[in-house]
């Protein structure tokens, strides 16, 4: 399990821009289950975060001084800037640095109209593929990216369950979100609720934890049912690799496609998907809710706390405000 003491704060005096950069005062981090991927030593579909390096992580800071011809002082800006005040960029880098311009509040650019949200918005639609009526299950349900999963199937007028761990998240995701059903898995007996609230199985399941609970949802599947990995959360802090479900034949039997995803392969489509899910948003179809610390220094805390569940919404780090341009 990843602790606060995997992390080490460091200063150093703040860098200043030559032609052709720009400095940033980050804003908002954000705190992702993925993060926990990028400081392993096994690479791949991001190069691990090197010892004693500033950790990476998607935030949104404010352009303070610059030399650059596209980026002016006062702009708003996302990219990959990381756990740092400050942060001197080119534009360039593993997720290139775009300007935001805001019409909903700053932390929706890292929830659901940020990478939280694109997830939930390709995964659920382009792989998923719902049809009305359909019976969705989505596991992590009152996190970021499960959340917005969620009610996408309901806008898309499926029937949704939710699994979540607690009564508290399992109230808010049926009275806040509109979900049909939740279950708890911390008190809930998994496999007899899924009987009971799917009998004729379950169309889509986005898969935000993997494990047992993948297996155990493999057997209530429906006949031509549609399994999207997302995330597989329950394997992140493991000395050892999760087992694979033992009955993975389901998958054959019942004609059931299960595929994973990766959210940068759609990013020609970013900007359509962002101005759907803005419109979903100004309607009141979708919902957003951040659980936003505030603070430098509880960083660490933070994602540590990712792993045990101490969230409900996407979690964020707020470091400063945006201040007038001068």
């Amino acid at each position: 399990m990843v602790t606060e003491n995997n992390f080490a704060r460091h200063e150093e005096p703040c860098p200043t821009c030559s032609n052709g950069s720009f400095l940033i005062r980050t804003l908002y981090v954000s705190v992702d289950p993925a993060m926990r991927g990028w400081i392993t030593e096994d690479p791949d579909y991001m190069p691990p975060v090197p010892l004693n390096s500033v950790m990476l992580a998607p935030a949104l800071g404010q352009v303070i001084e610059s030399k650059h011809r596209d980026f002016n002082v006062g702009d708003v800006v996302s990219g990959m800037l990381g756990w740092q005040d400050y942060c001197l960029s080119d534009g360039t880098g593993l997720a290139p640095v775009q300007r935001v311009t805001a019409v909903h509040s700053l932390p929706r650019y890292l929830g659901v109209l940020g990478g939280t949200g694109l997830t939930a918005y390709f995964g659920f639609l382009d792989i998923g593929r719902p049809r009305e009526n359909d019976v969705v299950l989505v596991s992590g349900a009152a996190g970021g990216t499960g959340s917005v999963a969620a009610q996408i199937a309901k806008i898309k007028q499926c029937r949704v369950i939710g699994i979540a761990g607690g009564r508290d998240k399992c109230d808010w995701l049926t009275t806040e979100l509109g979900l049909d059903a939740t279950i708890d898995y911390k008190t809930d007996n998994v496999e007899a609720r899924l009987r009971d609230l799917c009998p004729k199985g379950i169309d889509i399941y986005f898969d935000n934890v993997g494990g047992p609970l993948l297996q155990t949802v493999l057997e209530q599947m429906a006949t031509w049912g549609r399994i999207v990995l997302c995330g597989m959360i329950a394997g992140y802090n493991t000395d050892e690799a999760v087992p694979g479900p033992a009955n993975m034949f389901r998958l054959i039997t019942r004609r059931i496609r299960m595929e994973g995803f990766l959210v940068p392969d759609y990013a020609p489509r970013f900007k359509d998907a962002r101005r759907e899910l803005s419109a979903w948003l100004a309607t009141g179809a979708l919902k957003a809710h951040e659980d936003i610390r505030e603070g430098f220094d509880v960083i660490p805390q933070t994602f540590c706390g990712l792993f045990h569940g101490t969230n409900i919404g996407k979690l964020m780090v707020k470091l400063s405000d945006p201040t007038a341009a001068t």
